[in-house]
């Protein structure tokens, strides 16, 4: 295994590692959330949203569209939640709707990071 796609992959679980990260990855899913709504599907603070979700964001695993007064976060990969049930070893029925084979193509984020791993 290349040394560098490694090290993308330890930043990767590296990003990862904190539950309250993954609950508001789950949260969001493969829509798009505004803080209080993460906030009401995961019942932390805003202030913990906040903190979270800025990691996230500069990492480009989050993306962020503003519409008037609200920004809503969306998963830039939405490949993303498939990798982690993946994981996790659980279907993807229901909240998620259908059950589908997982397939892991190239995340753009994880692209960027080996790029600058040069």
């Amino acid at each position: 295994m290349d040394d560098r796609i490694l090290e993308t992959l330890s930043r990767l679980f590296g990003l990862l590692r904190y539950p309250n990260r993954l609950r508001i990855i789950f949260a969001i899913g493969k829509g798009k959330k505004s803080v209080s709504e993460i906030m009401n599907e995961t019942s932390l603070p805003q202030t913990l949203v906040s903190f979270h979700l800025r990691p996230l964001r500069e990492s480009g695993i989050l993306s962020t569209e503003r519409k008037g007064a609200f920004i809503y976060y969306s998963l830039s990969e939405p490949a993303l939640i498939d990798l982690l049930i993946s994981l996790c070893g659980v279907s993807t029925k229901g909240k998620f709707q259908e059950e589908r084979n997982f397939s892991c193509p190239p995340m753009s984020f994880m692209k960027r990071w080996m790029k600058g791993s040069d």
